[in-house]
């Protein structure tokens, strides 16, 4: 019956049943804008040895190939605004087009020999791809692209218009398979994992952990912000991460109010404990908070900081005309 509530409720959670091997603290979480004690102990264990993003060797899977790329600094900032365009991209696993918005830069049209990173976010269960939009992640990401706080990039919000789990939704197969080819070789991006990241809100950070995780040759990073893990995915999470090699672990970011649904908060909950406990780096944040669209626009900064950090501090690569 507990299960059959939260398929119904208004925003609708098929994606983690709770997990009686994890139960909640039975005290009050304190909520808690740092990382936690386990994880400042574990980065500090871990303070001579370089992030898998930050300064390692790129294996031969994450090598840009331009062979006629210079290297350059970031950019100039450009003065002029933006652009939303709305898309859709026909598949044959899906019965209705894949609809999806992308956010281009300011100047993205003019400045024709810069490659861009991407950031692909999913929305939450029973919302569709202006969520995302609507909270303000492409109003915030201009704001601090124009303030010359981080480098431009590309944002893409696709649309999922299943409940299911990834097994019988093909979505995630049509995001990896067609939506991201799609948009390598339509918009100028850079076709490296270094350089694309993948989050998501609730089912969308599911999303966001099942494709970042069984796929992490195709991702630098992985957002979750109000986790609800698939339930199908449980069992194999242990196993995806035991199969990533250390230098190549992708950047995790996880976060969560502290009064989201019991069942939601659960799997974050787990979640971070077997990251922890796989000494596995990643940043942690319990604050005060639903599970409603009010707590995750009162952290969509903090999010797109985070994804632009190390775009930010590297180098872009420039087309020679």
């Amino acid at each position: 019956m507990l299960l059959l509530f939260w398929v119904l409720s208004p925003f609708g959670w098929i994606a983690c049943t709770p997990n009686p091997s994890y139960p909640l603290p039975s005290a009050p979480i304190q909520p808690d804008t740092t990382l936690t004690v386990q994880n400042q102990q574990l980065a500090r264990a871990l303070s001579s040895t370089p992030s898998p993003t930050q300064s390692h060797t790129p294996t031969a899977i994450e090598k840009v190939s331009l062979s006629s790329a210079a290297i350059t600094p970031s950019p100039t900032i450009c003065a002029e605004t933006g652009q939303m365009i709305q898309d859709s991209l026909k598949s044959t696993k899906l019965r209705h087009p894949l609809d999806y918005r992308i956010y281009l830069p300011p100047c993205y049209d003019k400045q024709i020999d810069i490659r861009y990173p991407v950031l692909y976010l999913i929305h939450g269960q029973s919302y569709n791809d202006d969520q995302w939009d609507r909270l303000g992640a492409d109003d915030v990401t201009e704001r601090l692209i124009l303030q010359g706080e981080i480098a431009p990039f590309l944002i893409v919000m696709p649309r999922d218009r299943l409940w299911e789990q990834p097994q019988d939704d093909p979505f995630g197969e049509v995001l990896i398979h067609e939506l991201i080819p799609w948009i390598d070789d339509t918009y100028r991006t850079v076709p490296d994992r270094a350089y694309r990241a993948i989050g998501g809100l609730s089912r969308g950070a599911g999303w966001a952990v099942h494709l970042g995780l069984r796929y992490w040759t195709m991702f630098g990073a992985i957002g979750a912000h109000s986790l609800a893990v698939f339930e199908s995915d449980a069992p194999k999470i242990e196993r995806w991460l035991a199969e990533i090699p250390p230098d190549a672990m992708p950047r995790i970011f996880l976060d969560i109010g502290d009064r989201d649904r019991p069942p939601i908060l659960q799997s974050a909950i787990w979640f971070e404990q077997l990251l922890t406990r796989k000494q596995i780096p990643h940043e942690w944040y319990l604050y005060s908070g639903y599970h409603h669209e009010a707590y995750w626009q009162a952290h969509v900064e903090q999010y797109i900081r985070w994804y632009a950090a190390p775009w930010t501090e590297t180098e872009f690569d420039i087309i020679e005309p």
